[in-house]
């Protein structure tokens, strides 16, 4: 976002951002989301209401993070809703660049998520996230960054993914940005899709987010909402970065 930006989330955009917060800092950044599949076999609504990402800066290099989030699904025949907690996800993102006069900031995001679900919502298996994250400052108010990623589930199977994600800033509190973004499913499918939205700061350490998606070459349309909000800190000072 623009330099004025004073939080910086990883969501609403499917890339994560390539900056980590302050150490010492809590934030946390919750929302939900339902997704439409109107595609035969794989038709459904989900809903996940609330996903919420909670962040703690550890060192100026690192943060660890805790992921939690309700599922709610339904297939067109099932009579009811499956519901329940999805699977524990936790991690650490790691500052490999970032220097106030380089325009380019480089970090590593890994996450784990623990079959710790509910029946019929669990995956039964750990499995491992992980992502490269780059982004650049291409002028005051635009800012274009791209991850690139694997997902491991087994020794077998795995998901290649990416995201490039543009934002442009219309003044110090709106944001609209627009990101393609796919992967490679289990290294045998490959779906693509879109997505965009806008970020509103309504004071330096919250902000609202709205985002919409779809598939471009399968089926699927997901609304989300949400907020970010940042522990305050008399010391901590203006932050610059992605999301």
């Amino acid at each position: 976002f623009a330099q004025a930006q004073t939080i910086i989330t990883d969501r609403p955009t499917q890339a994560v951002s390539s900056t980590i917060i302050t150490k010492g800092s809590l934030q946390v950044e919750t929302g939900m989301s339902v997704a439409f599949t109107p595609d035969g076999a794989k038709a459904g609504t989900k809903i996940l209401a609330p996903t919420s990402l909670f962040r703690y800066g550890l060192s100026e290099y690192f943060e660890i993070r805790l992921l939690t989030q309700f599922e709610s699904r339904k297939a067109p025949l099932d009579l009811n809703r499956t519901s329940g907690m999805g699977d524990l996800q936790i991690g650490t993102k790691i500052r490999l660049s970032d220097k106030e006069d380089v325009p380019t900031k480089v970090a590593f995001h890994t996450q784990i998520g623990i079959p710790t679900g509910s029946r019929g919502i669990t995956s039964d298996i750990f499995r491992g996230y992980n992502n490269l994250s780059i982004s650049h400052v291409l002028a005051d108010n635009v800012n274009l960054g791209y991850n690139m990623g694997f997902n491991y589930y087994t020794s077998k199977n795995g998901d290649l993914t990416y995201a490039i994600v543009l934002d442009v800033a219309v003044n110090d509190k709106v944001t609209f940005f627009v990101e393609p973004y796919g992967q490679y499913t289990r290294l045998l499918t490959y779906d693509a899709s879109f997505d965009a939205g806008l970020t509103y700061l309504v004071k330096d350490n919250l902000k609202l987010d709205f985002s919409f998606g779809s598939g471009l070459n399968h089926k699927m349309n997901f609304l989300s909402a949400g907020f970010s909000w940042r522990a305050a800190k008399k010391s901590a000072s203006k932050e610059e970065g992605l999301n």
